[in-house]
Formats: structure tokens, C-alpha cells, sequence
């Protein structure tokens, strides 16, 4: 027995997999400091939860229109109007379980053998997989910490080709943090106003986690040339803590929204009927809570950045955004640990920071990118600290 071709060309994600390995560990009752999952410590507003328990009383627990109801998709068109200066109807809207579903139903979609998607790197674990699994093909654009892990326009032109469906522009962006400014945004912009084959996937799911007065902007708000082929896709789960919840959206052309309708029709069909009734509450309640969790994750971003750049031989960039650092380590590489062994790829130094220090990030590799690291740092500062001192500790004993 052997499972689809298409099953074959993916992995399974790396960071569910340390994020699963470090839950074994604690039930184990081991002392280990997980630094890798990409989710809020912040527990979902009460005011939010009060509306799922509501809609759990008043009996909307059936299923709803395919891909989100008509509340959810007017909350949405509100939100994409207040936020983001974009307009959409609601038949421009889609409601997905999840951001991630968000990606496969366009992917999925639009994709056929052959298309490339042009993917920065460092990426999201999921963006490469989702584009072979749908039978296309991933073509990486990397920029290191010397650029800010953000791409350049002249980049973006030379790997555009005939055959490129999509390109992927996530800002606050997962592993990095680094976010595209508006004049970064319309600098990109001009280069796909060349190529007008080309789709453009924004992923703003971190829209809401920016630091030091950074204005977040979205592509199709700065470069309206490019909105009628732009799917510019959010979610609840970051910004709002509701990673459980699995709420993804998106706005865009109709065609495109009809045709990850009718996937979703044969596959999850609607997202749960209480998550949509909860995430209507959260982009139409108080909104003023951001400002003092993002003002919390900014303090942890600078106590991280600090501890991480007093290590020789790491170098850990400024994010903008998010709530991950993705420290890169060259010159690390090639030293031995206290045991002997020898440090010749990041995954490595991610086992020997497990196994010696107790501290669980994510490889850098599993991004794009390498030799480097993500750490979350959305966790309390004390675990913070104590993170990075074992973390100083450990690179300072290697030889």
C-alpha cells in the first residue's frame, strides 16, 4: 500500500513537530523552555469568548454558508475598510479554517503542473509544501540579515518567469519578523505591474504585532494596479489569540473567491459556526487591547535582541514585527560541543540546545535559511531570560 504522489513531495511541518516534542517533554516532567511554537501566550478576550458562549446558547451551532457567514464576511469588509483602506463586497470575501487553509484553498485552486510561486526565504514552513503538494513548483528568493531578510525589487525581476502563477509577500513576516515598508511595498509593486500574469499572495496575519511606530501597509493598499489580482489574507489567530479557534480570511477578485469556494465545498465545507460568531466580536469590538499586548511583546523582542547579540558569533537582526527573532550563526558553525560532537548544520545546534540546555527553538532550515534559528518570544520575560541565559551559556561552552 503507498500513499499519493502527491502526499510524497511534502513534509510534515517542523515547528508542530518541536511544538509536539516539547509537550512530550513536559509531560515527561523534564525542565525545558519552548521557544518555538507561533502563538500568543495572551488569552483570547473575554469579550470574545462571551460571544461564543452566546452563540452556543442562541442555537447557531448548524452549519453556515460555505465559506463564512454573512455576519463574519460584513466584519470583514469593515475591518479591510478601516484598516487597510481596501473595498470589498462580500462576494470578495472567503472565511477558511485557518490561515494555513486559506493558502491551500488558493494554491490548490489555481495551481497546475508546473506553475512557479516565487517564495522569500525565510519562509513559512507551509508555503513551499502547499505549492507542491498542489503540483507546482516553489522558486526561493533569499535575503539574509545583511538585507533584513526583505527582498529587493531587482530580486523579485530575475525570478520572474512565464511560468510563475504567484508571488508570496508576508510582512510582518514568520520566521523574521521583518515587515516591507510602504515605500519597500510600492518598489515590488512596480516590478509586477510589468508582469501582469502574476498573482500575489499577501499574508498579513501578523498586521497587528509592529513595534517602535512601523505603519503597517499591505501591497494592494499601495499599488491599487494590483488589487484586482492580489488575495490579501488575515486571520484572528495571532492578533486576537485565538490560534485554536481556526478562523483564516481573505479578500479578492471574485473568480478567485468562487473557485476556493468551490474547493471548500468538498473538503471542510464551513468553518465552525461559534468561531465565526466569536471572530465577528473581535474585529468589531474594542480593539484597544492591541496596543498594550504589542507593547508587552515589544519589551520581550528587546530583551531577546540584547541577550542573543552578547553571544560571539551570533548576529540577531531588529524585527519589526511578529513576535519571532531569527538569529543566524555562520560562525558557530564548525565548532564541537562539551561532548564532542560536531556543529555542521543548524539542525544540530538546535538538538544540541534541546539536549544540553533545555531550551526548544526551530532550524533554521526548516525556513529556507541557514545557519540560523527562530525563537518565539511570545512568552513571559522571566522564561525569556532564563531561555537566553542557557542559551549564552551553551554557545559559550562550544569549542
Amino acid at each position: 500500500m503507498q500513499t499519493s504522489a502527491a502526499l510524497q513531495r511534502i513534509q510534515p511541518s517542523a515547528t508542530l513537530a518541536m511544538t509536539s516534542r516539547v509537550f512530550e517533554l513536559k509531560r515527561q516532567g523534564i525542565d525545558v523552555i519552548g521557544l518555538g511554537a507561533g502563538e500568543p501566550d495572551f488569552d483570547t478576550p473575554d469579550f470574545v469568548k462571551e460571544a461564543a458562549i452566546e452563540a452556543i446558547r442562541a442555537g447557531k451551532t448548524k452549519y453556515t454558508n460555505v465559506d463564512g457567514t454573512p455576519e463574519l464576511k460584513q466584519a470583514i469588509v469593515a475591518k479591510f475598510a478601516r484598516d487597510n483602506n481596501l473595498a470589498y463586497a462580500e462576494n470578495q470575501i472567503t472565511v477558511n479554517s485557518g490561515g494555513k487553509h486559506t493558502l491551500f484553498n488558493a494554491f490548490c485552486a489555481t495551481i497546475d503542473p508546473g506553475d512557479e510561486v516565487i517564495v522569500p526565504a525565510p519562509y513559512w514552513v507551509s508555503y513551499p509544501d502547499v505549492v507542491e503538494f498542489a503540483g507546482g513548483k516553489p522558486v526561493f528568493v533569499s535575503a539574509g540579515a545583511a538585507q533584513n531578510y526583505k527582498i529587493k525589487p531587482e530580486q523579485l525581476e530575475a525570478a520572474i518567469t512565464a511560468k510563475t502563477k504567484w508571488v508570496v509577500l508576508n510582512s510582518p513576516s514568520n520566521p523574521t519578523g521583518a515587515a516591507y515598508s510602504e515605500a519597500e511595498l510600492k518598489a515590488l509593486g512596480q516590478v509586477l505591474e510589468r508582469h501582469p500574469h502574476v498573482l500575489v499572495y499577501a499574508d498579513d496575519m501578523y498586521e497587528h504585532i509592529l513595534y517602535d511606530g512601523f505603519e503597517f501597509r499591505t501591497i494592494a493598499e499601495v499599488c491599487p494596479s494590483l488589487y484586482d489580482r492580489t488575495l490579501t489574507a488575515n486571520g484572528v489567530s495571532k492578533a486576537y489569540a485565538m490560534t485554536g479557534w481556526r478562523i483564516g480570511y481573505a479578500g479578492g477578485p471574485t473568480w478567485l473567491i468562487k473557485a476556493m469556494g468551490k474547493l471548500q465545498s468538498q473538503s471542510t465545507s464551513n468553518p465552525s459556526s461559534i468561531s465565526q460568531a466569536a471572530s465577528v466580536a473581535a474585529l468589531n469590538g474594542d480593539q484597544s487591547f492591541l496596543k498594550e499586548r504589542t507593547a508587552a511583546f515589544q519589551a520581550r523582542r528587546d530583551l531577546v535582541v540584547s541577550m542573543l547579540n552578547q553571544i560571539n558569533g551570533m548576529h540577531c537582526p531588529r524585527p519589526e514585527g511578529a513576535f519571532y527573532v531569527y538569529p543566524e550563526f555562520s560562525a558557530l558553525i564548525g565548532k564541537t560541543t562539551p561532548k564532542g560532537q560536531l556543529i555542521t548544520t543548524d539542525e544540530e545546534m538546535v538538538t544540541y540546545l534541546l539536549d544540553e540546555a533545555r531550551v526548544a527553538a526551530v532550524h533554521g532550515a526548516a525556513f529556507g535559511f541557514s545557519p540560523a534559528l527562530r525563537i518565539s518570544y511570545a512568552t513571559s520575560e522571566d522564561l525569556l531570560t532564563e531561555a537566553c541565559t542557557r542559551i549564552q551559556t551553551a554557545c559559550a561552552a562550544l569549542r
